[in-house]
């Protein structure tokens, strides 16, 4: 069933985009800018995407951060028009390299509801900015700590934190009641990841698919 993604306000300027069992993004608003966590499947679903981000500001999307580089988060980065800099991880951007076609090719096999406009792909979505461990970025009053704890869901996990405001975006290290794909997957080094997205101790969460969590002790049973 296709579902309709809903803008959901966590902090003043910073939203998640959730549906109730595909993959969340989210987007932090800045002073004359906007940042985009993940940017959906195709361009089609990404300019739905913009259109509701448009609901809360006319501000310009300049900057996407890709939490890692599965095709069904980061294939729609081409719909955004103003777009400065695509932000990943050293290891989501090997990632890319090495095998980001077959990523491609298998999810869309796989996944064909996710991928509505697939058509319009033009290729695969490259980093222009690459850190090795941790980036800041700051957007308005907001801080956004990049950082990529360690592999777990794949080899290029990438967290946002929001400490002024105790948000996290969590990419698909965390999900919400929602099953946990590992096909891509380091288990044991997961286990180790989670406990250091425990150490951020997280007040709201955004997961990689699920309803957010609007509590520490709600974001700590997701972990």
């Amino acid at each position: 069933n296709e579902q309709r993604p809903r803008v959901e306000e966590l902090a003043p300027g910073v939203y998640g985009y959730l549906s109730d069992f595909d993959p969340n993004c989210g987007f932090v608003v800045a002073d004359d800018h906007v940042v985009a966590i993940d940017t959906r499947p195709t361009p089609r679903m990404a300019r739905g995407f913009l259109a509701d981000i448009a609901t809360v500001t006319d501000k310009p999307v300049r900057f996407v951060v890709l939490t890692h580089y599965h095709a069904v988060r980061v294939l729609g980065a081409s719909a955004f028009p103003d777009l400065q800099a695509v932000v990943a991880s050293r290891g989501t951007d090997d990632w890319i390299r090495e095998r980001g076609q077959a990523d491609f090719a298998s999810e869309v096999g796989r996944f064909p509801r996710l991928f509505a406009g697939v058509e319009e792909i033009p290729g695969l979505t490259v980093p222009t900015i690459v850190f090795e461990r941790e980036l800041t970025l700051r957007a308005g009053p907001h801080e956004l700590r990049l950082i990529n704890l360690g592999r777990g869901h794949s080899m290029g996990d990438t967290v946002c934190h929001l400490p002024g405001v105790g948000v996290l975006f969590a990419g698909d290290v965390v999900e919400n009641r929602c099953g946990v794909y590992a096909g891509d997957a380091y288990v044991q080094d997961w286990v180790v990841t989670l406990d250091k997205v425990k150490s951020l101790a997280p007040r709201v969460m955004v997961p990689g698919r699920g309803a957010a969590l609007h509590s520490p002790q709600a974001c700590l049973e997701a972990i």
